[in-house]
């Protein structure tokens, strides 16, 4: 993996945790859930992630049938 793919794994990766930790925060501290959108907006990010992991699996599959 490229040192520039690599930062932006570890940098969607960090925002991740945060915002999860946040959520877990919320629920433990008060009891409630988080809203929708902090959910959506993680799953974005995980999405974005994905799909950079993805296309790289892509890349490395492509090698292979060829």
């Amino acid at each position: 993996m490229s040192q520039s793919k690599r930062e932006q794994v570890v940098s969607h990766l960090r925002y991740i945790r945060q915002e999860l930790r946040e959520m877990n925060q919320g629920v433990l501290d008060d009891g409630l859930l988080p809203e929708p959108g902090e959910i959506r907006g993680v799953m974005a990010q995980m999405e974005a992630l994905h799909e950079l992991l993805e296309g790289k699996s892509k890349t490395k599959t492509k090698g292979l049938d060829a």
